[in-house]
């Protein structure tokens, strides 16, 4: 089953990219008492991941947080070394990276993709969405193959 707006994330361990190694995220506690914009790509490094999604949320992080925004966050089924060659690669320091690695904070959203066509294997759909408290406010999910809905512009056009 897919999150819907008012559904509560799901409790899995996610993990952060930091400049001292990868650190354990209880998802659960992390997005706790905090409202974050929070988006995933199918892949870092990706075209449209690299070119587009990233880099429009690392413009309007200032004008999301002057929206209320405390923290924006990008996930992938990725692991951490990668979100974090990714990080340091695009001068996206002000986003923080949370690696999926096996997949189960996408697979607990419900927002899986098989991109094994492309060598990808399973991967998070293309989404944004507002979590308050632990909690989706706002969600957007991508059609395949598209980028319209979960772009920054859009998020912080809805807040």
């Amino acid at each position: 089953m897919t999150i819907n707006v008012g559904d509560k994330l799901p409790k899995t361990t996610l993990v952060k990219a930091t400049e001292n190694g990868p650190e354990a995220v209880d998802s659960e506690e992390y997005f706790k008492g905090r409202r974050v914009a929070l988006f995933a790509v199918p892949g870092a490094f990706t075209p449209t991941c690299s070119a587009k999604h990233l880099p429009g949320f690392i413009e309007k992080g200032d004008e999301l947080k002057a929206k209320g925004i405390d923290e924006v966050v990008c996930t992938s089924v990725n692991d951490p070394f990668v979100l974090g060659a990714w990080s340091k690669s695009t001068n996206a320091g002000a986003i923080t990276m949370l690696a999926d690695g096996n997949g189960d904070f996408a697979e607990g959203l419900g927002l899986t993709m098989d991109g094994s066509k492309f060598g990808l294997g399973t991967r998070s759909q293309r989404y944004s969405m507002v979590v308050n408290d632990g909690v989706v406010e706002q969600l957007n999910v991508e059609a395949p193959g598209e980028f319209k809905v979960s772009s920054a512009d859009h998020l912080l056009g809805n807040l």
